[in-house]
């Protein structure tokens, strides 16, 4: 179970190829003793790799069910944690107590971004870090519309996307764009090896609340 090795993993490891924190670089440098949200949760891997790192996570989710897993994973690797019930827009903790909000996938799919990014924002003290890991615009227009993996040619249009829109607090310091080695595999079809190591099909952003 992809999860239950994400949970025991020594090192983050991230996204669709499974990418090491050592490679990859999209947390702050220390840890110790930071106040971290997690946006989308789902199992709450990512922030058990905070927890070990010496950070305070807080995982949030909206499914009881991903909610459920993440509290057995707790007893299981006797490592405990707050986890909330609730969206990504709206997250009922307090405003500009946190040093590092992050989301792979989570809400950074599935939640509106000219929603969530505000929430996160306000979750954020001045100099935080928000940190969130998708797929990348590339790939999103090379899959196809029936089942099956990434073209070498663009599908669909790129006008007509959902943009995001950035509040006027926060800083782009890095954009990610996750390469990974040529001797890894991924258990999701939509995307080859391949096609990973030719184009970016996941893209982290670091941004820094003023």
């Amino acid at each position: 179970m992809l999860a239950r090795r994400r949970w025991s993993a020594a090192e983050p490891r991230w996204g669709l190829f499974g990418i090491p924190e050592s490679e990859a670089r999209l947390l702050p440098a220390n840890l110790e003793g930071a106040r971290a949200v997690e946006l989308g949760c789902g199992t709450a891997y990512v922030s058990a790799w905070l927890a070990r790192q010496g950070a305070y996570p807080v995982g949030v989710d909206p499914t009881p069910g991903q909610l459920r897993i993440a509290r057995q994973f707790q007893d299981e690797f006797t490592l405990w944690f707050p986890l909330v019930r609730a969206a990504g827009e709206v997250v009922p903790l307090r405003t500009a107590v946190f040093d590092l909000v992050v989301s792979e996938y989570g809400a950074a799919i599935w939640a509106d971004p000219y929603r969530w990014i505000p929430e996160a924002a306000r979750l954020l003290r001045p100099g935080g870090e928000l940190v969130f890991l998708g797929n990348s615009t590339l790939l999103m227009l090379c899959i196809p519309d029936e089942e099956g993996p990434a073209a070498d040619r663009l599908l669909r249009p790129q006008f007509g996307m959902h943009r995001f829109e950035w509040p006027d607090d926060f800083v782009v310091e890095e954009l990610i764009e996750l390469r990974p080695p040529g001797d890894v595999h991924t258990a999701y079809s939509f995307v080859t090896t391949e096609w990973a190591r030719r184009w970016p099909c996941e893209e982290a952003w670091r941004v820094r609340r003023q």
